[in-house]
């Protein structure tokens, strides 16, 4: 009796917490766009734009590793609402920059604002993921589902801002769009800051912050594979892609950039949403209901070598076309949408194994850890992904993806079955 009656409180708890996420991974996923194409307008290098993505990079790998002691210290409500209202701040922030700014203030300026950004998302994240590791049943791989549930809802949430930022770019312009994310955030921060139910853990005194790092073998090894994992998505999803659309879609002039900014936020938000859809099915795609540990690691080699061969046939494809066509944008277009498909079942799986790996006592300091990890790999692709395109074009840029998901492979091959 006393387990099921606190669930309804645990459920209602998890729930505020996800509807939190899903709002701001929205607005997560409109500022990315907004920021890729307003840049690229205004005369930016592929490696100029990777800059302004570096520092929310960077602040991923110090947050992650930071957020999950802040929340074993002083609770995971805590964590979401500072991410929240940091987001608010960026992105009123990022409304007073000024285009009669040099190229060089410019850049730094929004990598700061960006940077804030980045805490905040991963703030928030930390925070919802731990959740799950806490609320969710754990017969009948309720574990598994709740997982799959948040991280492919949120996937779809974020797919539907990358749409929402190129449709706000041309219609309403930089300044308004920045302003009113801002302005829907802050109404869920009151919202959430007012109604969010009981059910979270409130924290324990005396957590040392050298207990972030963890002693699990597998949980290091996971955290190894997730680097390379992300870091081969972002190689071509950051810069490389968007940018090779917009040269292929676009005319140069005033509706040629719109018609390609709405072209390409549709490919971005499609390919995101594809994503969490299939994460969302992970556990039928599976079958992780009737199988247990040492097979769903198993299926985590196969799923990523898979992977490795989407990159490796695209970079063949861009080698024998020798420079845009019709035939390789279209082959992209299918490649990378299969490889949208076969990642969401590595990065589901990723996601399960690392709740099962950690235990409930130090759940936020490993799965801060890890996501450390996913912020170092996207990080490195998404530096990555500007250098490998301005210098190789799409060819070094896909070889490189290919490269890095062979190497998350290898690294997953390495995790075993947890001794019981």
């Amino acid at each position: 009796m006393t387990q099921s009656s606190a669930r309804p409180e645990g459920l209602s708890a998890y729930i505020a917490v996800t509807a939190a996420y899903w709002t701001f991974m929205l607005t997560d996923g409109a500022l990315r766009m907004l920021v890729l194409l307003h840049f690229h307008t205004l005369g930016f290098s592929p490696v100029q734009l990777a800059y302004l993505f570096v520092l929310y990079e960077i602040a991923g790998v110090v947050t992650n590793l930071c957020a999950g002691w802040i929340a074993a210290r002083f609770g995971l409500t805590s964590t979401l609402y500072a991410g929240l209202g940091l987001q608010v701040l960026a992105l009123l922030a990022l409304a007073q920059l000024d285009p009669s700014w040099a190229v060089g203030a410019s850049v730094v300026y929004v990598m700061l604002v960006q940077g804030a950004s980045g805490v905040a998302k991963d703030l928030a994240k930390m925070s919802s993921k731990s959740a799950v590791k806490l609320l969710a049943p754990s017969e009948d791989g309720g574990l598994f589902r709740w997982v799959a549930l948040l991280t492919g809802s949120k996937n779809m949430v974020k797919g539907l801002g990358f749409l929402l930022g190129a449709a706000l770019l041309a219609t309403l312009g930089f300044v308004w769009a920045v302003l009113g994310m801002a302005l829907i955030l802050a109404v869920i921060l009151l919202a959430v800051l007012i109604a969010m139910p009981a059910g979270l853990p409130k924290g324990r005194k005396g957590t040392k912050f050298s207990e972030v790092f963890s002693k699990s073998r597998n949980v290091n090894l996971l955290s190894a594979a997730r680097v390379f994992l992300f870091g081969a998505r972002d190689v071509w999803f950051v810069v490389g892609i968007p940018i090779y659309f917009y040269a292929v879609l676009s005319d140069g002039t005033t509706e040629g950039n719109r018609a390609a900014f709405f072209l390409i936020g549709t490919f971005m938000a499609g390919w995101i949403i594809l994503y969490g859809l299939v994460q969302a099915n992970a556990p039928r795609i599976l079958r992780a209901k009737t199988r247990p540990e040492a097979e769903l690691i198993a299926a985590a080699r196969g799923w990523a070598w898979a992977l490795a061969i989407v990159p490796a046939a695209l970079t063949a494809a861009a080698m024998f076309a020798q420079g845009p066509q019709m035939w390789l944008t279209l082959t992209l277009i299918v490649g990378l949408l299969a490889f949208g498909g076969i990642f969401a079942v590595n990065s589901s799986l990723h996601s399960y194994l690392i709740l099962t790996f950690t235990k409930a006592e130090r759940v936020t300091m490993d799965v801060g850890f890890y996501y450390m990890a996913n912020a170092a790999g996207r990080l490195a692709g998404t530096l990555l992904s500007g250098v490998t395109y301005q210098v190789g074009g799409l060819v070094l840029m896909l070889g490189t993806a290919a490269t890095m998901v062979a190497l998350s492979a290898i690294t997953v091959g390495f995790l075993r079955p947890q001794e019981t």
